[in-house]
């Protein structure tokens, strides 16, 4: 229907249904005017519809005539004028809609009525509809055959770790797979921590494929038909499952600490002479262990390696910050040395090659450096080259002159105040002018002025102890030691040590050879004999009521020395020390003779000291021991050793009270005996044996 509304216009059609039923002609051209107002009359039988107006001119009118002669039955509208039926009689032959002419329209826009453009029909919906129908079944029927053929078949579009194996059997698949897979399990597999990138092998660490569970992961055949359709266009990775031993994964992931981890490094700038150089900042960073484990497991098998987190330290200091300290304070400090003028000419130059030892930075704000400038490393360069121009102060001292203490005034020195000398250091070392600054000198006061001196009180002995019956070489280290400690005064407070006293015992300061212990038995070595000293003074601090500090008695008892109240040193492993625990000063005298050494402590006495030595007892009998005689062998009858104690009890001097009482047991290891025997001849040479006499032989017959 709509190619013949497309044919002929709603005009024509309309002409033509006139001749056909209408009994009257046509207006001739050139008639009479109709004085009757036009007119318009519709019929409108459903979706046809035809409007006339009066006075249509004869032209028109043949037109028509000609166009309607060519329309057949199949080309008139489908909406048709209402027929007569049974129970509805057929129009008047006088209706106005049988009389009304159709109105001729544009025939490349199809027929236009009364209701609207009739722009379709019957046969284009037909065709329409036919075509809808049978794109459907054809996609059902694709997507039924598509989903047939492929139901035990991997997905369209998946990809394991980039292989593709979508639309192949399980089998099929697992092949391919262990054929492009498998052999990643052999080669190292790209590790990135942070910064750093290393390598690690699956099958060292533990790491497998699970075949199974990794077809598993691709699914069943999607029955979406949408996403059945699309799959002919994408991809769906779904990676490895891996199987995994989590004991070797993490052993060999903890290999990986020493190329992945460190500490972080902060930007600063060091010196390489007269060269400063930037050190750029670097943050820390901390692998993840239990993470790492889990990215490998699940990455390994990607070509593009595997991330492994990491534990981040962040740093203060940024490059750029680094870069500015680099320019503005670490550049210029090293363009020329520092120079301070002394008296009399003197000269005293930090050289550019030294200025790193002044100079230094740490992180300040807002990432960058802040610099510190070290005075006193300065002063130790400088100041030795400016020494010669003061006058050192010297100490008050207490001398014993006559047997009494008298106080030796102190001077007063003139020296370089060198943080007043060195105030302008930072701007010497960053600033464009002049590098060379005055020193400047102040009076400088003794440590121990004389006034101090007189108050610390060293008036009178407060305690006093003699050993003696050494041998002659014991006697030398014995004095060599006392005469490096006689005047050495303690101010209160102060601990003394016997050990940095007297500083190194050698024989570059004197010390002989003398006679030891050595586990048990008598031995010699350089500077022996000094325990001897030690338990003097050990004895002398005791009864003056000073602290102990720590000491340590001998392993075996030695006859010369009280039971309990004795000590021994060695140089660099056992010291002697005390604690003045008084209010005054203590002075430290030595006397040495060639039998014996006395030790006294003077000061102010405050407390009376007494000693009670307590019982032997717990006796063990000493081994015997055979050495070869000689040089290397010293005899010994040995001697028992045994366990006892010492009680000191201090009493207030004046009231006599007592102020505390401490016992300390000590237990002595036997002295072994030592017997040294000539080694026995060897036996002579036994005679050679005379020959065996040859065997007879047998008679014949």
């Amino acid at each position: 229907m709509s190619g013949g509304i497309d044919k002929h216009s709603g005009a024509e059609q309309g002409s033509g249904l006139r001749d056909a039923q209408s009994p009257e002609p046509a207006p001739q051209s050139g008639g009479a005017a109709d004085t009757t107002p036009p007119a318009v009359e519709t019929v409108n039988p459903g979706t046809a519809t035809t409007e006339t107006a009066a006075g249509t001119s004869e032209d028109a009118a043949t037109s028509a005539d000609a166009v309607t002669e060519r329309i057949g039955p199949e080309d008139a509208p489908t909406a048709a004028l209402p027929k007569a039926t049974a129970d509805q009689p057929a129009p008047p032959s006088d209706d106005p809609r049988l009389k009304a002419p159709f109105v001729r329209s544009d025939r490349t826009k199809g027929a236009f009525s009364h209701g609207g453009w009739v722009t379709d029909g019957p046969r284009t919906r037909r065709i329409a509809i036919g075509a809808a129908i049978a794109a459907v079944v054809a996609a059902v029927v694709w997507y039924v055959a598509d989903l047939a053929l492929s139901s035990d078949r991997v997905p369209r579009g998946v990809t394991v770790a980039g292989v593709d194996v979508g639309g192949q059997s399980h089998a099929e698949a697992e092949a391919t797979l262990r054929a492009a897979i498998e052999p990643r399990t052999q080669q190292p597999v790209t590790v990135r921590a942070g910064d750093v990138t290393t390598d690690l092998v699956p099958v060292s660490a533990g790491v497998g494929v699970d075949w199974a569970a990794t077809l598993d992961r691709a699914g069943d055949q999607p029955r979406n038909p949408i996403t059945r359709f699309t799959s002919l266009f994408t991809h769906r990775e779904v990676g490895v499952a891996s199987t995994r031993d989590d004991v070797a994964l993490a052993a060999a992931i903890e290999g990986l600490r020493p190329q992945t981890d460190r500490a972080p490094v902060e930007g600063t700038i060091r010196f390489e002479g007269a060269t400063p150089v930037a050190v750029d900042p670097l943050q820390g960073q901390s692998l993840d262990v239990t993470a790492a484990m889990d990215a490998f497991a699940d990455g390994w098998a990607t070509v593009d390696g595997v991330d492994a987190p990491v534990e981040v330290t962040a740093v203060a200091v940024t490059r750029s910050g680094v870069e500015a300290a680099m320019r503005d304070v670490a550049t210029p400090a090293v363009s020329a040395d520092v120079v301070v003028t002394g008296r009399d000419g003197a000269t005293a130059v930090l050289a550019r090659d030294r200025i790193g030892s002044v100079l230094s930075f740490v992180p300040g704000g807002d990432g960058g450096l802040e610099p510190q400038y070290n005075v006193d490393a300065a002063i130790g360069v400088l100041a030795p080259q400016l020494a010669g121009t003061e006058l050192a102060p010297k100490d008050a001292s207490i001398t014993l002159s006559g047997g009494v203490p008298t106080v030796v005034p102190g001077v007063s020195g003139e020296m370089v105040d060198w943080h007043v000398s060195l105030e302008s250091l930072p701007t010497l070392l960053t600033g464009t002018g002049s590098r060379t600054v005055a020193a400047v000198y102040g009076p400088k006061e003794p440590q121990l002025t004389t006034d101090a001196a007189h108050k610390l009180g060293v008036t009178e002995v407060i305690g006093e102890f003699t050993t003696g019956a050494f041998e002659y070489a014991s006697g030398v280290n014995i004095r060599l030691a006392a005469g490096e400690i006689d005047g050495a005064l303690v101010g209160p407070g102060e601990t003394f040590s016997l050990n940095d006293y007297t500083g190194p015992r050698g024989t570059a300061q004197g010390y002989v050879s003398s006679g030891i212990i050595n586990n048990g038995r008598p031995d010699t070595a350089v500077g022996g004999g000094i325990s001897q000293l030690a338990t003097t003074l050990y004895n002398a601090s005791y009864f003056a009521g000073m602290e102990d500090a720590g000491h340590t008695e001998h392993s075996y008892y030695i006859s010369r020395y009280p039971e309990a109240r004795e000590a021994t040193v060695f140089e660099g492993a056992i010291d002697l020390k005390f604690t003045n625990n008084t209010d005054t000063g203590v002075l430290i005298e030595t006397i040495g003779t060639s039998s014996n050494i006395t030790v006294r402590l003077w000061g102010t006495k405050t407390v009376d000291v007494e000693s009670i030595t307590g019982d032997r007892y717990a006796y063990t009998s000493p081994n015997t021991v055979t050495l070869p005689a000689g040089s290397g062998c010293i005899a010994s009858s040995g001697a028992q050793g045994f366990t006892t104690s010492d009680t000191r009890v201090i009493s207030d001097h004046a009231t006599g009270r007592e102020l505390s009482r401490t016992t300390r047991t000590v237990k002595y290891d036997p002295v072994p005996i030592v017997r040294c025997v000539e080694p026995e001849p060897e036996p002579a040479p036994a005679p050679a044996a005379a020959p065996a006499p040859a065997a007879e032989a047998p008679e014949g017959e």
